[in-house]
C-alpha cells in the first residue's frame, strides 16, 4: 500500500491539530498505562494511533514520550518507548491551583524563572558524513515541524550520498512534503532521511555504505533543487549540524 495508511493517518492528525484537545475529568476518564522498559518497533502500515490503542496508551502520551511532533509521522523500523523517557512525562491534566484568590487592585505575579536551555546533543556512535555538496539554505529549529532538518542547495541530478552505513527502510513518495524520499536506519536508535530527490537509486531492505550514491538531487516537493536532510534519534529530529563534520 506504499504507506497509504500512514499518510492518511498523518493527514487526519494534521487536520485535528488545529483543534483543542480536552481531557474529561471524573468518572469515565481514560489515561495511559506506561510499560516501563518496553518498546515497540514500527511495522509497515502502522499508525501512531493504532500502536497507542493496542498498548493501552493515549496517542498524545505516546507522541510526548517519544518526542514526536505534528504531523506525527512514524517510519518502518522506528522504535517507540511505551513509557516516559528521562525527563519525559505523561501529558496529564494541569494541577488544580492552590493559590489564594487575588485581591482587588493587586497586579498578577509574573514568573521569574528563566526558560530552560535546550538539552545538549545526544552522543552518537554513528560516523556521520555530509550527504551532498552545496550551500546550506535552511537550518534545523527545535520544536518547529517545518524545520526538522537542514536544506542543502545544489543542481538537478547531483549525487545524494548515504550519510553513514545502514539499511534502507523506506524508498518512496508517500509522505507528504518530502517528495521522493529515502530513509536509512543506522541502528536501533538512529535514522537519516533524504527528501526532494529527482530519482531514488536504492530499494527498501538494501544495505548501503557511507558515501554511497543513493539518489539524485531534485525538487520533488520543493521550490528549488535541494536536499532536505534529517537525522532522528529514537524518532525525534535532532540538529544535523551537531553531528556532521565541520566544513
Amino acid at each position: 500500500m506504499r504507506l497509504a495508511i500512514v499518510v492518511l493517518a498523518a493527514m487526519m492528525l494534521v487536520a485535528c491539530g488545529t483543534s483543542s484537545v480536552t481531557r474529561t475529568q471524573g468518572a469515565g476518564a481514560t489515561g495511559s498505562t506506561p510499560r516501563p522498559g518496553q518498546t515497540v518497533t514500527v511495522q509497515r502500515g502502522d499508525t501512531l494511533y493504532r500502536i497507542a490503542v493496542n498498548n493501552g496508551i493515549t496517542t498524545l502520551d505516546l507522541a510526548t514520550w517519544n518526542g514526536i511532533s505534528p504531523p506525527y509521522t512514524i517510519y518502518p523500523g522506528q522504535r517507540l518507548r511505551l513509557y516516559p523517557g528521562q525527563g519525559g512525562a505523561t501529558a496529564a491534566r494541569p494541577p488544580a491551583s492552590t493559590s489564594r484568590p487575588q485581591q482587588a487592585g493587586t497586579a498578577p505575579a509574573r514568573p521569574t524563572q528563566p526558560a530552560a536551555p535546550p538539552p545538549p546533543p545526544v552522543r552518537s556512535n554513528v560516523a556521520w558524513h555530509w550527504p551532498a555538496d552545496g550551500q546550506l539554505v535552511s537550518r534545523f529549529a527545535e520544536g518547529d515541524p517545518t524545520k526538522q532538518g537542514i536544506g542543502i542547495a545544489g543542481t538537478s541530478g547531483q549525487a545524494v550520498n548515504a550519510a553513514a552505513d545502514g539499511v534502507v527502510v523506506y524508498s518512496g513518495s508517500g509522505l507528504v512534503g518530502y517528495g521522493e524520499l529515502i530513509i536509512v536506519k543506522h541502528d536501533d536508535e538512529w535514522l537519516s532521511a533524504y527528501g526532494h530527490n529527482r530519482a531514488r537509486l536504492v530499494n527498501e531492505g538494501e544495505r548501503v555504505r557511507s558515501g554511497q550514491k543513493i539518489a539524485e538531487m531534485g525538487r520533488s516537493g520543493a521550490a528549488r533543487d535541494m536536499l532536505h536532510f534529517e537525522i532522528r534519534y529514537s524518532g525525534r529530529p535532532v540538529d544535523p549540524l551537531s553531528y556532521l563534520p565541520r566544513r
